[in-house]
This record gives structure tokens, sequence and C-alpha cells, in this order.
């Protein structure tokens, strides 16, 4: 196990976007993505970071971009920082294993949501009203239930705060606003989006059942390259989407689960009000929350090695 990557700061390049977990650098026709071990939950940037986790991120991603391929292009053109260039080698002890050099894309203004289990914002909308983002799920219905079939809900991509689910017209209208596209247009990309979106969920639900993983929701990003559709950002990863232990799976109760679950349980334990600076994590949060990453990844990849 490495020194945890809280931060980078390379000398020399331009640093465009430093997120929640990944900081990225603008280098001409490229970006360069580099994952740290910085964690969040309730959308704030814990100040303890978990070693290895964006290694994980950057190794997931990498493992789904490969195996989706027949399914859809991506942004990404290397992990080895040997092949990337821009005198990013002298960089290579930092950037090894947590990052991507990738192509720029137009990125479309709404995150790609598939639901295959009833969860999460889901689940709190079909309480209210029996439905998820206007698609109506069938009556008595409980938490973590496996839905019909799987649905797709795309939600707005908001600066602050949570991403908000919307309807397919509204994501729609979301197209033409921001992307200036003519309606015609916008709805025919909505529609690859979502065949793309449940496709792509639906290849890799088989794959990560197959290894004792129920992916039971997941979200997508994608933009356009010449004209063309690429899915872009991280893929499938415990942060981007909920992993469940298949034979722990129980609807009705809370799930088992493989991502940061686990820290957002603590912090609820403790009693924390969810507003800034969030809490330090003890280190038995720290370790059992790194455990639950590097599981996931061997689960999912079969390796041991996520360098």
């Amino acid at each position: 196990m490495g020194a945890p990557v809280f931060e980078t700061n390379l000398p020399g390049y331009k640093l465009v976007a430093r997120g929640k977990v990944r900081d990225v650098y603008d280098l001409g026709e490229q970006l360069l993505i580099v994952s740290t071990d910085r964690l969040s939950a309730f959308d704030a940037v814990l100040p303890t970071p978990i070693p290895d986790k964006g290694k994980v991120l950057n190794g997931l991603s990498r493992f789904w971009f490969g195996f989706l391929k027949d399914v859809v292009p991506d942004h990404l053109i290397t992990c080895e920082v040997s092949e990337m260039g821009h005198g990013l080698e002298k960089h290579k002890d930092v950037l090894q294993g947590r990052s991507m050099l990738c192509h720029k894309a137009e990125v479309f203004p709404v995150e790609c949501v598939a639901r295959g289990y009833l969860m999460g914002s889901g689940w709190k909308e079909y309480q209210a009203g029996g439905a998820v983002c206007g698609i109506a799920l069938p009556r008595g219905m409980k938490s973590g239930d496996k839905l019909p079939e799987t649905i797709y809900t795309p939600a707005s991509k908001n600066k602050v705060g949570h991403d908000e689910n919307v309807t397919f017209d509204l994501a729609v209208a979301r197209l033409v606003e921001l992307m200036a596209l003519p309606l015609e247009q916008a709805r025919a990309y909505m529609t690859q989006l979502k065949k793309l979106t449940i496709e792509m969920y639906q290849k890799a639900y088989e794959h990560a059942l197959a290894h004792g993983i129920i992916i039971a929701d997941t979200k997508f990003e994608f933009g356009l390259k010449d004209g063309k559709v690429i899915v872009v950002d991280e893929v499938l990863t415990p942060d981007s989407s909920r992993f469940w232990p298949k034979d722990q799976w129980t609807p009705g109760k809370t799930q088992m689960s493989f991502d940061k679950q686990f820290v957002r349980d603590y912090l609820e334990a403790i009693g924390w009000n969810k507003e800034p600076p969030a809490p330090e994590l003890p280190e038995k949060v720290v370790s059992k929350t790194r455990e639950k990453y590097l599981e996931a990844y061997k689960l999912i990849t079969g390796k041991d090695d996520i360098s």
C-alpha cells in the first residue's frame, strides 16, 4: 500500500477542475484525469483519504471501458504514464495506476442512470407516488427489490448539491437549452443515450452477477467527439454505482455494499449534521472502506494488482 494521494499539483500543467475525487488537467487536445484517494459523502469531501481508492476507481473504469468497447467507444487513450507523452513520465510516481489520458468531448448535460433495483432516490420517489422519473412501477414493492425490467432515469447535472432526477422529456429540453440543439436532434440523442445506458448496464450486470456482485444501479456520462457519441468520465465504479454482495441481498432491509455506504453509516452513527467541515475518519473505518473497494476490484476484474 502506497501513501495516499489526497490531491495532485503538477507544476507546469493546467489544472482545470478539482472535483470531489478527480483532478483534471488540460493538455491541449487531450485531458489528464487523475483519480485521487479523496472520498465524498453527503456532498462533502472528507478530510481523510482512503489509500488506493483512486487506483481502484481508475482500474475498474479501465476494465469496463475494454469490456464495453463493442457497445460504445470511450474517451480513454492510455492509462500507462510511459505512453502519455507531455513530459508526464517525470510524475510517474504519483500518476501510475491512478490516471488516464483521454480525448476531449462535448459532454451531454445529463447523467444517464440505469436502475435494476429500487433504491436511493428512486425508492423515495416510489414511496411518494408509485413511480420513478415518471415511470410507473408495480404496487407493494420494497426497498432493494429487483425491478421488473431495467429502467432509464436521467438526472440533471447540478454544480451544487445533488443531481436531480428528471423525466425523459425534461432531459431532452436540457439538451435543447444547454447544447443549442434542435428539438428533433436532441430527442434522437436522448433516445440513443437511453439505449446505450441500458445495454451497457445489462452487459456489466451479467458479468458482475456471475462474479458475486449485484450492480443495483449505475450512472454514465456521455459526450460527442467528431459527431459521435462516446462514454466519458468513470464507468461502473463503487463511486458511480451501488455494488451489493449477491449472497447477502435481502429486499426490505439495509443492503450490504462494496461502496462507501460503510462511511455513510459511520457518519450517521456519530450524528454529524452533514454541514462542512466533515469529520476525520478513524483508522478502522478507513481500513474497512479500503478493503471493500479492493474486494470489488478483485471480484470484477479477477486481478489483485491495482498498479
